[in-house]
């Protein structure tokens, strides 16, 4: 969500962004987990293979798409609604 969203959102919905932020970067963290482990056990078993390289694509995809929860903590600061 961009800075200009942001801007409109009241409080609560800021507030309420934020969990849902937090519990979707955790589910993120575990599947990142759950794809690097693939990864390594793939190239330990088999070599370096496709299996080596297509979980980490989407490992790149779950990182770049992160930067959420950051912009809506800025947000939060800029409101002192710590």
């Amino acid at each position: 969500m961009s800075e200009s969203n942001l801007n409109l959102l009241t409080d609560e919905e800021l507030l309420g962004r934020k969990k849902k932020a937090k519990s979707s970067q955790i589910i993120s963290a575990v599947l990142i987990g759950f794809l690097v482990g693939i990864a390594v056990y793939s190239t330990i078993n088999k070599g370096i293979g496709f299996f080596t390289f297509f979980p980490l694509f989407f490992v790149f995809l779950l990182i770049k798409n992160s930067s959420d929860l950051k912009n809506i903590e800025q947000e939060i600061k800029k409101r002192n609604l710590n």
